[in-house]
């Protein structure tokens, strides 16, 4: 059963978004306390406010509106964290040429009605009509259901590294690649 009853839309985000934008990442931060916090997550710390600002500044925020709210969100960006460098990718491109996904969170209201999945279908799209190279993305070992939907969507493996957060609990994170 899913809750969209409505056209479904991902559009850019807007500072006119910032205000729902931060209660959705309060609202899931405190979803993610009283059930399991695969991500680890912490409101307060990640992601917040800011991580919304910078997002909109640098035009990389994307919003999933359904029934005129947010359903989720994704920063698609050239960004890599400095730990992407220890490893050997599927495919040799300069960050130009690769979309890293960061901050992809799902509303609580409509966890496991598709939104994630949809978020990187969008991804996977915004990326070839860019004519990218290569997605790439960061995920807790923790993290089972993101993995698990990465993997669903045809992403590899590529190792696992120490992103050097320094948050205790927040250590390891498997990289995932998908060539376009």
């Amino acid at each position: 059963m899913t809750l969209m009853t409505s056209i479904p839309m991902i559009i850019k985000g807007t500072t006119n978004d910032l205000d729902e934008l931060e209660r959705l990442y309060d609202n899931l931060n405190s979803y993610l306390e009283f059930s399991t916090n695969y991500p680890g997550w912490a409101k307060g710390i990640y992601p917040i406010r800011e991580t919304a600002v910078n997002g909109i500044q640098n035009d990389n925020l994307f919003v999933f509106r359904i029934n005129n709210e947010i359903a989720g969100s994704i920063i698609l960006n050239h960004e890599p964290e400095n730990a992407y460098a220890q490893l050997t990718w599927g495919i040799e491109a300069d960050y130009q040429d690769v979309i890293v996904i960061h901050t992809l969170v799902v509303n609580p209201k409509y966890i496991k009605s598709g939104v994630g999945k949809q978020l990187m279908d969008f991804a996977k799209r915004y990326s070839i009509e860019h004519t990218m190279k290569t997605i790439r993305l960061d995920v807790s070992i923790h993290n089972t259901p993101a993995i698990s939907l990465y993997e669903k969507c045809g992403y590899t493996y590529v190792g696992t590294v120490d992103l050097g957060l320094n948050i205790p609990g927040l250590v390891w994170f498997k990289l995932y690649e998908l060539i376009l």
